[in-house]
């Protein structure tokens, strides 16, 4: 089926290794929008799943990235620089990988030792669900999310681009160009540490004598504050093994205010518990309000890119994203969009 929306993407044939929430909902939105698209999970359950749903699902990665033009690696964590390391070897040398794993340091590491760092682009779209599998997919899931690419100079910022562009038009995604290094301390602060307080505040429940009493008056904030808590616990803990030192670090600058609103109380201290809310609470509206102003970018199409790649990290670091980015013989143009000062 195909909502023509593909434009100059119409021909791309794509594959999907691993279709749980995140890798389904890729496969999903790339067959409604009538790519070429294969779909594979070493669970026999999941990819009969597949093909009951009207997508393609071969029997083995084999035969799932034969002759495809893109590959999104979509299993698990740990998985990831071996599943990299198969598909390199499955693939044509033009064939542009990417995953959505995360967390960025280790793969990209793996793509640089396995010689495919020019054509493996490390990716991670910035939304889930506490729900988990193909059963809990939609081709809706992605659509307009912050979408993390890491960009490097050389012949890897062509496959950047490219994958810029499919994902801007096909997903409506909003690309945050990042290094590997700087997306983990981004998400340490961004996606981990919500994890884990999320199960504190949860497990704490669960531990309290009057459980069922708390869950009954419980409202928007305790839901809010612990929906990733009902993330499956195995994906949760290989996110925050594979990022341990930085979410270590953010977890002590959150615990210092945490110690310093506990401080506040326990000193009947009303001021200082009005100051370290009012702080917070500008953040929040920061979040809430955030105003964007659109600017257009060029770079010369060829050379070693780095100008480019500079400025693009440059761009997802102040909080900026891409909606779209177009290529020429002679320049490559990128449509941005900046955070404006308050």
């Amino acid at each position: 089926m195909t909502d023509g929306g593909t434009g100059r993407y119409a021909g791309v044939r794509a594959a999907v290794l691993g279709t749980g929430l995140i890798g389904g909902s890729v496969l999903l939105r790339l067959d409604e929008a009538g790519l070429d698209v294969a779909g594979w999970d070493p669970d026999p359950a999941t990819r009969e799943g597949a093909r009951l749903r009207g997508v393609l699902a071969p029997a083995t990665v084999e035969e799932a990235v034969q002759g495809r033009d893109l590959v999104f690696l979509c299993g698990p964590l740990p998985t990831l620089p071996h599943t990299l390391a198969r598909v390199a070897e499955l693939t044509a040398p033009g064939c542009v990988l990417t995953d959505v794993g995360s967390t960025k340091v280790e793969v990209a590491e793996a793509a640089d030792r396995l010689g495919v760092g020019d054509r493996f682009v490390p990716g991670h779209p910035m939304a889930g669900a506490e729900s988990a599998g193909l059963t809990a997919a939609s081709p809706t899931l992605l659509t307009g999310a912050a979408w993390v690419l890491c960009p490097a100079p050389g012949p890897a910022t062509v496959a950047f681009r490219w994958l810029t562009g499919l994902l801007a038009e096909v997903f409506g995604a909003r690309i945050v160009p990042m290094s590997p290094s700087a997306h983990d301390s981004v998400a340490a602060l961004a996606s981990h540490v919500p994890h884990l307080l999320a199960g504190a505040l949860a497990g704490a429940t669960q531990r309290a004598p009057l459980r069922d009493a708390v869950l009954a008056l419980a409202a928007g904030s305790f839901s809010d504050g612990t929906r990733v808590a009902g993330t499956p616990a195995e994906r949760t803990a290989n996110m925050l093994l594979a990022n341990r030192d930085r979410v270590l670090h953010e977890l002590a600058e959150v615990r210092l205010f945490l110690d310093g609103l506990a401080a506040a109380l326990r000193a009947d201290d009303g001021p200082a518990l009005v100051e370290r809310y009012a702080e917070a609470r500008a953040a929040r509206s920061a979040l809430r309000d955030r105003r964007l102003a659109g600017r257009s970018r060029r770079f010369p199409a060829d050379g070693d890119h780095a100008a480019e790649v500079a400025w693009l990290r440059e761009l997802g670091g102040c909080g900026g994203h891409l909606t779209e980015c177009q290529v020429d013989p002679e320049a490559v143009s990128y449509t941005a969009w900046l955070p404006v000062a308050d």
